[in-house]
């Protein structure tokens, strides 16, 4: 059997479908993303590999044998999915306990990014924008400015006793 159009077709609306489905913030739409986007990679799988009779030796001939490994990986594919879909609805199900919903709120990295962007505001240095390394200005080249803490200047005994 080879795949035809309307097989191909299945499994790019599930791809479709899976990575819209994958970008929502509510975790039950991921969940049913990673769920659409696994079953179309099962499907694709097997629609990639040679089909025919029971692969086992001395019952079917080997010229008619279907593909194992292609067998082997959806099922091994499938397990995984089952793992991970467990992983989610308990997240989902957490979430919905202690917020009453399900959705993921932006983080404050995340607002910053927005604000910065209303604004206009060109990318710095920290934003991986190409710019770096950064000019000595008091520091040893290649530090950042924003991110490591200046050490305060050293204390010497000898003036602390002198005013007393």
């Amino acid at each position: 059997m080879t795949p035809n159009l309307v097989q191909a077709l299945v499994v790019g609306v599930l791809f479709g479908c899976g990575v819209i489905l994958l970008l929502e913030r509510s975790l039950s739409q991921v969940l049913i993303g990673v769920l659409l986007l696994s079953n179309g990679t099962n499907l694709l799988l097997l629609l990639g590999s040679r089909s025919g009779g029971a692969p086992i030796v001395g019952v079917t001939p080997e010229a008619e044998m279907s593909d194992p490994l292609a067998q082997a990986m959806v099922l091994t594919a499938v397990v995984i999915t089952l793992g991970l879909t467990a992983f989610l609805l308990a997240m989902a199900y957490r979430s919905w306990q202690l917020t009453g919903h399900d959705e993921v709120r932006d983080d404050p990295e995340d607002r910053r990014i927005v604000r910065r962007a209303e604004r206009r505001e060109l990318a710095g240095p920290d934003d991986n924008a190409g710019e770096g390394p950064w000019p000595p200005s008091g520091g040893p080249v290649g530090t950042d400015p924003e991110q490591v803490d200046p050490e305060p200047a050293p204390r010497r005994l000898d003036d602390e006793a002198g005013r007393a």
